[in-house]
């Protein structure tokens, strides 16, 4: 059937609609589509009569990285680079756009439709750009070479993590591609000092809190099994998922006969359940230290005795930093800010515990017995001595 002959059959107000739209000027043809959150112009790249031409040449955003990992308050780089097939002699006019998908949202298996919660992170074209958000200000091209729309985030945050997009558009024309972005510190399981499975989701996150830490993600806890960690109580993730590592199946802990793995017990309700947390804590602005040349000290005294030194009593997630990234290892038991004791050993030797590395603990034991003390000095020199017994 003739183009004509299609129009005639149509009805009669959808056919004067038709019309109508054809004959308005430069509407011939054109169709409404995706806009990338970006105004289109077509005399940008064209002709200056709403046509642009390609010529089988086409655009490709590439990373040579799929992930990048870095510590909380560092400088972290996140490469993107475009380029066109064949090379063009002369530069088009091209916009970039950096979205993020927040690692408490992404999943193993990320659908299409998680690509729609991806918030805004930065947009820019020739030399003007914006940010957004808690990006606002901390964020740049670093445009080292011709195509380089690399991504440079300052004072890197806790909460920076989680799978970024640079949307390179031409046009309409456009490629993109994702770079998951990782912190570097540890996960460990944290419970009440009234004992196991206290905390619903809310109040599990405020702890991690306290402690210096934030919730951790499934991703974080997952590379903490892959590196050994064993624990036979379930806690919260960020995502609402409660779950638990086992490196040796055993009754109890899901049963000898399941395969060593993540133990899950999916989606809980976020108020009305309670479970223990997992945190987890990056590397720290400053240095976590056993207060050296004290007599033993119960809880009082020691937060006192971090005051006097300039310091203040250090936080279990600091501990736990200072041991796995910076290499704390000290065989003397301390009081923590939460009221726990503990002490970190990297090297495993004869009367410092278990054969493993790792952060012992003597729990919570009452605040008259005596212990050290580890100490937290931050390089920001706040104010120490406000933290009052639990």
């Amino acid at each position: 059937m003739s183009f004509a002959a299609a129009m005639l059959s149509l009805p009669r107000p959808l056919l004067v609609t038709c019309v109508y739209l054809l004959l308005l000027p430069g509407c011939q043809g054109r169709i409404l589509g995706y806009t990338n959150g970006f105004h289109y112009q077509d005399i940008s790249n064209g002709n200056g009569h709403g046509e642009i031409y390609f010529n089988g040449i086409r655009l490709h955003v590439e990373s040579p990285q799929s992930s990048v990992s870095a510590t909380r308050g560092s400088t972290v780089t996140l490469p993107c680079h475009y380029h066109y097939e064949p090379e063009l002699t002369i530069p088009r006019k091209t916009r970039v756009k950096w979205s993020w998908l927040p690692a408490n949202t992404m999943t193993p298996q990320v659908s299409a439709d998680a690509f729609l919660k991806e918030t805004e992170v930065m947009v820019a074209m020739g030399s003007r750009h914006r940010s957004y958000g808690s990006f606002r200000g901390r964020v740049r091209l670093r445009r080292s070479a011709p195509g380089d729309m690399s991504l440079v985030i300052n004072e890197l945050q806790v909460n920076d993590t989680g799978r970024y997009r640079c949307e390179v558009i031409d046009g309409l024309e456009d490629d993109s591609v994702t770079v998951d972005l990782e912190l570097r510190g540890v996960v460990f399981p944290y419970y009440s000092q009234k004992g196991r499975y206290h905390y619903n989701f809310f109040r599990a996150q405020k702890e991690c809190q306290d402690q210096d830490a934030t919730l951790a993600t499934f991703e974080q806890l997952f590379t903490a099994w892959e590196e050994g960690l064993d624990w036979c109580n379930a806690g919260w993730l960020a995502d609402g998922t409660v779950q638990y590592p086992i490196t040796i199946p055993r009754d109890g802990c899901g049963g000898k006969n399941l395969a060593p793995g993540l133990r899950s017990y999916g989606e809980r309700d976020r108020v009305l359940h309670r479970y223990d947390a997992f945190c987890f804590a990056a590397s720290v602005k400053g240095t976590v230290y056993f207060l050296e040349n004290t007599t033993k000290l119960n809880f009082t005294e020691a937060i006192q005795a971090c005051s006097s030194d300039g310091s203040q009593i250090a936080k279990v997630g600091q501990l736990y930093a200072a041991w796995k990234l910076m290499g704390l290892d000290h065989c003397d038991a301390g009081w923590l800010a939460d009221g726990s004791v503990r002490y970190p050993i990297t090297k495993a030797r004869a009367n410092c515990g278990p054969s493993q590395p790792g952060v012992r603990s003597f729990g919570f034991p009452p605040q008259y017995l005596k212990f050290g003390v580890y100490c937290y000095r931050s390089m920001l020199c706040f104010n120490a001595g406000q933290i009052k017994p639990y």
